[in-house]
């Protein structure tokens, strides 16, 4: 039979650790879903606001691009906050500081192995909120870019007819 630390033969998954995962990533979905429906409200104001002078200076598309991406980082930013709150409310991290880095690591499963015991299954719960996040967070950009791209395919024909009949 194979040897095992003691500190994995002591786990066990508790009822409130669940509950409490399972709270955390749903006001992390929600947060994000209200998040990523208001970027994309902006973003498009935003386009309409400016589409004549997009129309001239295509490098404003790219630009509408760049800010979405700008909100949505700091959507990830914010959610990965709550988590890191979490972590120092329940003091299973030293200080808010340590608790953000290693929530953010986590988000992007980069790193586990940094919550005590006894809330381990926080850490998968927290990787797996941020692949679902960033997944969402993709389709966001895949929803809005190719609009951009259509609207500036067609400014640039609009101008090259208006060269070929002058």
């Amino acid at each position: 039979m194979p040897e095992f630390p003691a500190r994995d033969i002591a786990y066990v998954i508790r009822v409130d650790e669940i509950v409490w995962g399972g709270l955390l990533l749903a006001l992390s979905i929600a947060m994000h879903g209200i998040g990523t429906f208001q970027i994309l409200r902006a973003t498009n104001a935003f386009a309409e606001r400016t589409s004549e002078a997009v129309a001239h200076f295509r490098e404003l598309k790219i630009g509408i691009v760049i800010l979405a991406v700008w909100m949505i980082v700091l959507l990830h930013l914010s959610e990965i906050a709550v988590w890191a709150g979490f972590f120092v409310w329940k003091e299973a991290q030293p200080n808010v500081f340590a608790a953000f880095y290693n929530a953010m690591l986590n988000y992007t499963t980069l790193q586990a192995g940094y919550l005590p015991l006894r809330w381990r299954l926080l850490e998968g719960m927290l990787g797996m909120t941020g692949l679902l996040t960033f997944a969402w967070s993709t389709t966001t950009l895949f929803s809005l870019a190719p609009k951009l791209i259509e609207e500036a395919l067609q400014a640039a024909a609009e101008r090259r007819e208006e060269r070929a009949s002058a």
